[in-house]
């Protein structure tokens, strides 16, 4: 039997990723192509120019392409945008004979998809939370269990259908078929987010680019999914502002800007504690006289700590910039991103319960001092999110800018349904690990259903 192939492409609105990857069965999938490429016609995750974002995504797929060495034919995509909202909502039914059935659990979910939304959205995702036979709650699989009434309690998370439709007609104008479209948290959370944070209460932060997408958890459950439209190009642009620089040389110091700083409190000058200890023991101390004058240079060290050499940067007519100036850009930035994020959820009316805190992926991930500002902001434990569960070639993608696209290769190994995404308005039941075998069982209802 031929591999599978899987391949994900990771829509952004600063990269494009994409990643084939072969799946054998029994085996983690492995990746096999694997490309970036810098986006254009794409602002805050929402495609504004279709001819530059299709020249993007070919780009990035020839070159996945080449390193593979195959064409493929189809396509996970990822969306994302303010235009992202979610909500839960509940369907039931009666148990047509004494256990319940791959039909019940169909009729369940299409009964809960009835939710009244705009003309002007399209359904993502049907996410099932949970299962409830005869009051009974808590219920992942119902699948052979005896009952008379099943209920579903699900997550449905839409978008516009302009924005949709737009990011469809980029991809199939490159004569590809789109098996899903993904909402990029979603699909972040099945690469990064471990099983115990689902079960106790998590949030994940993807903060890309133009975005920052927001999926909370509880008790395993996904309770919202929403976006934010700031991310790592505001947090350039202040530092372009703040520094009296280009937006070009704002994002080197961003980017550089971890390295810059270890060099910055380790300095190659500095004296090692054996050393000291060798010159201790050898009677090499320095007189008091020296002593004070060490004095003095330890007072300059101490003012030279708060300047940041930017020279191996090659910025044009700067050689230096203030660390404190830096740090005070960024934090303000961040914690105005997570503000937003606090106040978005809040308005959804979701208690966003998080024991084990907030995890926080995507690009903008690595700029320094974020995990303490989440701390400080959320009053919760913060870590930084590396995805993970992909074999093979996987050393160009193992930070955490390829999250969303790791995450949409595990999805599309879970995903069972056999649809495709080729015509608008076709919104699948999307499945968490726990949930797929679920779909397997119901599989070929799907395939007789879906185009």
């Amino acid at each position: 039997m031929a591999n599978r192939i899987v391949t994900a492409l990771d829509i952004g609105s600063t990269k494009i990723c994409t990643v084939i990857a072969s799946v054998e069965e029994g085996k983690p999938p492995a990746v096999i192509g694997v490309a970036s490429y810098p986006s254009s016609g794409l602002k805050k995750g929402v495609i504004v120019n279709i001819d530059e974002a299709i020249n993007s995504i070919a780009a990035s797929l020839e070159a996945a392409e080449r390193m593979a060495g195959l064409t493929v034919s189809s396509v996970y995509i990822s969306i994302n945008g303010k235009h992202i909202t979610s909500t839960n909502n509940r369907g039931v039914v009666a148990v047509a004979q004494d256990e319940i059935n791959s039909e019940d659990v169909f009729r369940a979910i299409e009964s809960a998809r009835t939710v009244s939304i705009p003309p002007s959205r399209e359904i993502l995702h049907v996410i099932p939370r949970e299962f409830i036979v005869d009051a009974q709650g808590g219920i992942k699989d119902p699948i052979g269990m005896s009952g008379t009434r099943l209920e579903v309690d699900t997550h449905i998370v839409s978008a516009t259908s302009t924005a949709v439709h737009n990011l469809l007609k980029c991809v199939q104008q490159l004569g590809l078929r789109v098996d899903d479209i993904v909402f990029s948290g979603w699909a972040g959370s099945n690469s990064v987010l471990t099983a115990t944070e689902r079960e106790l209460g998590v949030m994940l932060l993807d903060i890309g680019g133009g975005t920052t997408s927001i999926t909370t958890y509880v008790e395993d459950a996904i309770t919202y999914s929403g976006s934010v439209p700031f991310g790592g190009t505001n947090i350039t642009s202040d530092l372009a502002i703040g520094l009296r620089i280009s937006l070009e040389d704002a994002e080197k110091i961003k980017i550089n800007a971890q390295d810059l700083l270890i060099k910055l409190d380790n300095p190659d000058d500095d004296e090692s504690e054996a050393t000291k200890k060798r010159k201790e023991l050898l009677g090499l101390n320095e007189p008091a006289q020296a002593k004070e004058q060490a004095g003095s240079k330890s007072d300059q060290k101490k003012i030279s700590r708060d300047i940041i050499d930017v020279t191996d940067l090659h910025i044009e007519g700067v050689k230096t910039i203030s660390k404190k100036m830096f740090t005070e850009i960024v934090e303000a930035r961040l914690a105005e991103i997570l503000d937003l994020v606090i106040a978005q959820v809040e308005q959804s009316r979701n208690q966003a319960k998080l024991p084990a805190g907030v995890v926080i992926t995507g690009g903008s991930a690595l700029v320094p001092g974020v995990t303490q500002i989440a701390k400080k902001v959320f009053a919760v434990p913060a870590r930084i999110g590396y995805p993970k569960g992909l074999e093979g070639l996987v050393d160009e993608i193992t930070g955490p800018a390829y999250s969303v696209a790791q995450g949409l290769v595990v999805y599309g190994l879970n995903d069972t349904s056999g649809g495709s995404r080729s015509r608008p308005g076709v919104g699948k039941v999307a499945t968490s690990d726990k949930q797929g075998n679920v779909l397997q069982k119901i599989g070929g209802f799907f395939k007789n259903l879906l185009p």
